[in-house]
């Protein structure tokens, strides 16, 4: 009984010394370490998402300087992305989100202009109109490419990123906004008012080039109206005798893969147009639609460079696949995934890879880099290659500054593409 005793003396000491301190400090003894050191670990392990929310509290509560929470939610969202180390899955913030949206959709209120930064004596001061839509509010109220925005609504924009430029531009419909602008040839600034109004981006352009009979339709982008608008260029330069078309897609990041699955069925009916492999392991195809199929009769010529990508390739690879097309220029960017984009209630969202696409023939063009990041292979490689050639600085003086269409003289992958064209028509 002496022994049992003396044990429990013990351990009524022991337990006392593990509580004194908590004692003397007016708290609740802990009991953590006590459970620890007995091998009584009770912690809750948390999940993922409970030890985020603990991490974003604490940054929230204990940071020694004030912080905007909407800046770690956005922190936090773009680090998930990131991590992923997918180029293609990204977080927008609303500004950004708003622009890409309207890129992709290409519909926007305001004046019917694309701006860009006019320097002078290495300063911005202000933005100069490089197109003026011709059915748009500012071409119709008189304003013209070439003219410089120094003002808007009486504020000056010198300095200003162009994006906040076009921001003061945007507006309600029906508003009216007055730029001042410095018309070429003109040194007095003139205020032209231009009540805003619903705009539907050009994303396709055409010419004829009477000389080798062959017609030239770009593609900006893959937007929700590009099929309607290719079709009105096409039905442009049908007007003329035709030996060949040219359909250029340089430079063109892509849209909609619903855009490019309608421009193809101009082609073809009823033919798969890219296979989707799918994080369950499932495949997804689009078909072209019937009824759509137009009769070219005559040659067509793609051009593709580096910066051609997503719906572009798509478009430009089934139409070979296909052989209803050749491809002339450089290789393609390589871009063999497809992201589906989700809206946040704050306007933000985000761009997430859902699925690998392969071309009809079963192709994977995805891009290849090396640590650097620098291209090693992938993308779709043209039949004819050709690189664009430098032109000199004399030679582009001369050049027609009433379009901002190519022009074979000066564009070698263009030249080449109409030879390509009539060698195919001689046949």
């Amino acid at each position: 009984m002496k022994i049992l005793g003396f044990l429990f003396a013990l351990l009524f000491l022991f337990c006392v010394g593990f509580t004194w301190r908590d004692i003397q400090g007016g708290r609740l003894p802990k009991s953590q370490a006590f459970e620890k050191l007995v091998g009584l670990d009770t912690s809750t392990k948390m999940s993922p998402e409970q030890e985020f929310k603990q991490a974003y509290n604490r940054i929230a509560t204990m940071y020694y300087k004030p912080v905007k929470q909407l800046d770690l939610k956005y922190a936090g969202i773009s680090g998930m992305m990131a991590s992923l180390g997918d180029p293609h899955t990204m977080f927008l913030i609303p500004r950004v989100a708003k622009q890409f949206n309207q890129d992709t959709k290409a519909n926007y209120v305001g004046v019917g202009a694309r701006l860009s930064p006019f320097t002078q004596g290495g300063k911005v001061i202000g933005a100069r109109a490089v197109v003026v839509f011709d059915d748009g509010p500012g071409f119709a109220a008189g304003l013209k490419r070439g003219d410089v925005i120094t003002r808007v609504d009486g504020k000056s924009v010198a300095g200003l990123p162009i994006e906040d430029v076009v921001d003061r531009i945007m507006g309600e419909e029906g508003t009216i906004v007055r730029l001042t602008v410095l018309h070429e040839g003109i040194g007095a600034p003139t205020v032209i008012p231009i009540r805003r109004a619903h705009v539907i981006t050009p994303t396709v352009e055409s010419q004829y080039f009477p000389d080798s009979k062959v017609g030239y339709i770009y593609i900006a982008s893959f937007s929700a109206p590009t099929a309607e608008q290719f079709d009105k260029e096409l039905e442009k330069v049908e007007q003329n005798p035709m030996k060949g078309l040219v359909i250029d897609v340089r430079g063109n990041p892509g849209g909609y893969l619903e855009t490019a699955v309608e421009l193809l069925s101009r082609f073809t009916a009823d033919k798969v147009v890219v296979s989707m492999k799918m994080k369950d392991g499932s495949t997804n195809r689009e078909y072209t639609r019937s009824g759509a199929v137009h009769n070219f009769g005559y040659p067509v010529v793609v051009l593709i460079n580096g910066d051609s990508a997503s719906a572009a390739e798509i478009f430009s690879g089934a139409l070979r696949d296909y052989k209803m097309a050749t491809l002339v220029g450089t290789h393609s960017y390589g871009k063999a995934s497809v992201q589906e984009v989700y809206d946040f209630k704050d306007g933000s969202s985000g761009k997430i890879t859902i699925a690998r696409y392969f071309l009809p023939s079963g192709d994977n063009i995805g891009r290849k880099v090396d640590e650097d990041g620098t291209y090693v292979s992938g993308g779709l490689q043209p039949d004819v290659e050709v690189e664009l050639a430098d032109v000199p600085p004399s030679d582009l003086s001369n050049a027609n500054r009433d379009s901002d269409l190519p022009d074979p003289k000066f564009d070698s992958q263009l030249r080449k593409a109409i030879e390509v064209v009539l060698s195919k028509s001689a046949r």
